[in-house]
Order: structure tokens, then C-alpha cells, then sequence
């Protein structure tokens, strides 16, 4: 696990952009795994300032999202096929783009075809990440077995509560969604986590440097041979000589 320790948001995003820019311009067919939420926004305007500037392009390159609500249409605001249409995907010259269909008549057979999808492709290149405060990556809550693949859950408390700010009432907040398991995102070539601010700070020490076990979720990337996290220095606050 490389550690790459900047002092703030605009720094980790800079650091991130150009990780991926460089991945994306040295390797041909490139497949991505990509996130929502607040930690990769300014990623995503990075990386969509630089294509506008003719330094890069997504041509030759594919996303797969690593979860989506279950029950929302694509068209919600709330809904993440919405968000990466927004920040990134409508912007850029994407080859294609796959997104967990929530509103699927049979969610179980729409996981399955994820992973096909994603073999048929050639695998994860690249899995980009954010980390929750109970430590989960992709929407895999404590608990979730290491070798799960992609998989409807159960969204745990914390993490309703955590999401309930882009909703208008917590009680709008999805309980479930379809997300990348953790053996699909071991078997990315390569893992890229994103941290920041002093509330991330506990789930970083312990997936960085504690036990790694099904109810720390990242902590199972203690044990991927390429994973690098970038980390502000609040959320580094806790990682003492390391």
C-alpha cells in the first residue's frame, strides 16, 4: 500500500487528476471504475477542465460506476446515473459508460450481468474510491463478506444518515443499492482511494494499519498489490510515523 500524504482537498484532487491523466495517456483501452459523492467532485472538474484543454481524452476509455441507489430512476437528481452524467460523463468524449440499472425487474440477474460486463470488457484498469466513516468502499457496509461480488445491500444507518443530506428528508434516502463487491474491486489492476477532512481520520487509521477484517471493509486493501491512497492531512491526522 503506497501512502501519499498533501495538505488539502484541492491538493488530494490535483494529485488524483493527474494519476489518472497519466494512466489514461499510457495505457491504451482503458477501463475505469469511478465514484460519487463529495470526494471526487472536484476530481471530476479537474479532469473535465483538462480534456477542454486538449490534454486528454476518454476515447479510448470505459467507467463502470461502482454502485447506484436501488429504486431511483436515472433521471432522479438524487440517482448517481445522474451525477456522473453531470460532473463528468456529458463532458467528455467517453467510449462508454455502464451503470448498475436500480429500477431492475430482477436485481439479482442485473449484478450478475454486471460482472459480465466487466469481463467482457478485460477487467478493471483503475478502481477509484472514496471512503465512508464506518469504513466502507463502494457501498459494501461492515460485515460484507471479502469475496462478494457485485451485490444488492442493505444500506446501513450510518450510512443513511451520512447520505440524508442530499435528500430533502432522511426518510427519501434509498435503503438499498446494487454495488461492486469486494473481490470485484481486489481484482482491479490497480485501486486509487481518495480521502479528506478529520471525519474520515478513524476509518483511514484502521484500514491503513489495522486488523484487516470483513467489518472494516477497506481494510481488505492492505492486501492489494497496487493500491495507493491519497489522503489530506486531516485525514492523515490519526496515522502517526507512519
Amino acid at each position: 500500500m503506497n501512502i501519499i500524504r498533501v495538505s488539502d482537498y484541492t491538493s488530494m484532487s490535483t494529485k488524483a487528476r493527474d494519476m489518472v491523466i497519466d494512466r489514461i495517456s499510457n495505457f491504451s483501452d482503458m477501463v475505469l471504475a469511478i465514484p460519487t459523492g463529495n470526494t471526487p467532485e472536484m476530481l471530476y472538474s479537474l479532469l473535465v477542465d483538462t480534456y477542454k484543454e486538449e490534454k486528454v481524452s476518454f476515447k479510448d476509455v470505459v467507467t463502470f460506476n461502482l454502485d447506484e441507489y436501488v429504486g431511483i430512476s436515472p433521471d432522479n437528481p438524487q440517482s448517481y446515473s445522474y451525477y456522473m452524467k453531470e460532473h463528468l460523463l456529458k463532458h467528455i468524449d467517453i467510449r462508454r459508460n455502464y451503470i448498475p440499472d436500480g429500477l431492475a425487474d430482477d436485481l439479482e440477474r442485473e449484478c450478475a450481468e454486471y460482472e459480465d460486463k466487466i469481463r467482457e470488457e478485460g477487467g478493471i484498469d483503475l478502481a477509484i474510491m472514496g471512503i465512508g466513516r464506518n469504513g466502507h468502499i463502494g457501498f459494501n457496509e461492515p460485515g460484507t463478506n471479502f469475496e462478494s461480488l457485485t451485490h444488492v445491500v442493505e444500506l446501513s444507518e450510518d450510512t443513511i444518515k451520512a447520505n440524508a443530506r442530499f435528500f430533502p428528508k432522511e426518510e427519501e434516502v434509498p435503503r438499498r443499492a446494487i454495488t461492486m463487491g469486494i473481490k470485484t474491486i481486489m481484482n482491479a489492476r490497480e485501486v486509487l482511494l481518495l480521502a479528506s477532512g478529520k471525519e474520515k481520520a478513524e476509518a483511514i487509521k484502521k484500514a491503513v494499519i489495522g486488523e484487516v477484517t470483513e467489518e472494516l471493509p477497506a481494510s481488505a486493501l492492505q492486501r492489494h498489490k497496487h493500491c495507493t491512497f491519497i489522503i489530506d492531512s486531516d485525514a492523515a491526522s490519526l496515522l502517526k510515523n507512519w
